[in-house]
This record gives structure tokens, sequence and C-alpha cells, in this order.
């Protein structure tokens, strides 16, 4: 072969390997997650990591679990979503719905049980706890004590100072199942949920909100001072300095298990059982307690004290209540449209 001949198939070998590479780099995976405080450190501690570890780039999709599960569903013929991360509750749906694939390769002895799925087609990625936010401050200033029960939330003396998350969100169906449960009812029998809301802490609500940037606005200006909400967002909340702290109401504090799966579909990326393993290794879960508040799912993640403060660990997360998502979800839709009729009006 000429001299002439080698070189224009190296040059040909070299253009391929380049174009090979380019093509990589260009390549989009895409997640779907929370927004919020979560997005921001998914964009600081995990996606740049992914990025300059796999040569892609992540496209990250922020809505809360309902909006996720509601993309999968519209997506369900030609899926764009890699990795789907919402709450626990929407999480059943998905794998009920056809939409998870079996994780493969997770360290499953290292997961604590609590955070497993059925068949592998899911896992959790960080332990929340439910309960009541309050700003400190104002309630110091009003000569407040700071709120001990569910049943805080019908005091007359926070008419429409109250913020709870809609019941399309997990907070929001969470409150309603609790005050169903201590009413002499549960998931199995709502109608008393719906009859506190309605009679006995809607006048006090200022808002149902489901936007975790108008939730903090609201009480930055002053016109919220208590909420329904999970310890990762006060966490995230309290860090920017603002006065806010969680309570673990006497009656219980709701367990929501934020989880993430690879989203089954024909052209699947392997790459979305990795993102997940990266999101349940010890350092990442380490980054996700002390960045948000998690309690962590990792046995060897190691968090101390002043980072764990609210979050669901040790004794605490022993504490946590479990709702029956059988069956809530089989009674979702229904809830939804009646809360929507009679409750958020």
């Amino acid at each position: 072969m000429s001299w002439h001949v080698r070189l224009i198939a190296l040059a040909g070998t070299a253009i391929a390997a380049f174009a090979a590479t380019a093509s990589a780099q260009d390549k989009t995976f895409y997640v779907a997650g929370y927004g919020g405080s979560f997005e921001q450190t998914m964009r600081k501690e995990i996606i740049p990591a992914f990025e300059a570890r796999h040569g892609v780039k992540v496209q990250y999709i922020a809505g809360n679990s309902t909006d996720t599960l509601a993309k999968l569903q519209a997506q369900k013929a030609n899926q764009q979503i890699d990795v789907a991360i919402v709450d626990d509750g929407p999480m059943y749906q998905a794998i009920q719905l056809g939409f998870c694939a079996p994780i493969k390769d997770l360290p499953a002895a290292d997961i604590y049980d609590a955070a497993k799925f059925k068949d592998n087609k899911a896992v959790g990625i960080g332990l929340v706890g439910t309960g009541l936010m309050y700003n400190a401050k104002a309630f110091k200033e009003k000569g407040w004590a700071a709120p001990t029960s569910w049943n805080d939330l019908k005091d007359p003396k926070f008419k429409k100072q109250i913020v709870i998350p809609p019941i399309n969100n997990t907070y929001g169906l969470h409150t309603l199942v609790m005050f169903a449960r201590m009413n002499g009812g549960g998931e199995k029998k709502i109608e008393p949920g719906f009859k506190a809301m309605k009679e006995q802490v809607n006048a006090n609500v200022l808002a149902y909100e489901p936007s975790p940037g108008k939730m903090t606005e609201l009480f930055q200006s002053g016109q919220a001072t208590l909420a329904v909400w999970g310890t990762a967002r006060v966490f995230s909340f309290a860090a920017t300095g603002f006065p806010v702290e969680f309570v673990y109401p006497k009656e219980g504090a709701v367990a929501l298990l934020a989880s993430a799966c690879p989203v089954a579909k024909a052209n699947a990326s392997p790459l979305a059982h990795d993102f997940i393993a990266m999101m349940v290794a010890p350092k990442l879960q380490e980054i996700l307690a002390k960045e948000y508040g998690y309690g962590p799912v990792n046995k060897k993640a190691q968090v101390d004290a002043a980072v764990a403060r609210m979050a669901p660990v040790g004794d605490r997360a022993s504490k946590l209540l479990v709702i029956d998502w059988d069956t809530v979800n089989d009674k979702r839709d229904e809830w939804t449209k009646r809360w929507n009729r009679e409750v958020e009006r």
C-alpha cells in the first residue's frame, strides 16, 4: 500500500473515531425529577459527574411527581425519559402501568429493605418525613408554642396563615389520610378526612400550593406561618437562613420515599441503571443528606447529627407511618376530583 493510500486510510479512521466520539457526546440522557432545591442539588452534585463519566448531556425535566407520571403516560408510545424520580405513591402507579424496568446491578445488600420495590423495578433514593413546618421567629413574636399535632392545623388563630400542597402532591394526600385516620377512618374510609378538611382546616388555609418556590415565597413575605411539608424541603429552606423548623407530629409523621426507576422502552439506555446506582451509592447518599436533608437508604452512608437534625434517621425513621398505596392509588382519581370540587374551591 502506497504512503498516500495509507494516509487516506488513517485519516478515514481518525475521522470515524472523531465522529463516534462526537456522536457519544451529542447523546442526550433524560432525567425527570423534582424541581426546587432538589433540582439544584442534582445539577450541582450529580449531573456533572455523570456527564463527565459517560460523555453524555443530561437534560433535566423538573416537575412534581404527578407531572412526571403524566409525561410517562403521554409518551408511552415513544418514551423520551430515561430515569424517572417520583414519590413512592406515583412510583407504584408507574410500575403498575409498566413504565419501569428492573434495575440491573443494584447493590441490594447495602440498601435498606424499606427502600426496595417489588421485582427491583424501582429503588428509594431518600427517606422523607411529612409533618409540619413553622416560622419559629413569627411564633416567638406572637407568643405561640411550637405546633405538636396535626390538629394544630384546625386552630382558628392560624386563619389564612397555613399552606398545604394539593392532593395531587404527596404532602397534600398525606394530610387527607392523616385526618381520616385521626377521626376513625383511614385509606379505606376516607370520609372523615374530607369532613375535617372541609369543616375544620379549610378556613385556615391561605393556599393549596404545589410549587416549592411559591411555598417559600409565602413564608418569606410573612403571609404564611404554618405548613405541611417534608423534612427535605424544610431542611433546604432552613439552610437559606430563614427561621423555619420541622415538627414530627405526636400522631406520627408519614413516610415519603423519593424513588427512581429506569424507564422501560425499546431503545432504553443502559446508562439508566448506572445513574440510579450512582444515586444510591454511599457518597451521593451522603451528599443528598447534606444538601437536601434526605434520610439515607444505603447502610454504608455516614451522616453526622448536624446534617440529620431534621431527617428521618434512627428512631425517627422507625416511627414513620406508612401509607396503603394499593388502596390510595385505586381511589386517587376519585379523591382528586372530590378534593377539587369540595375542598380546593
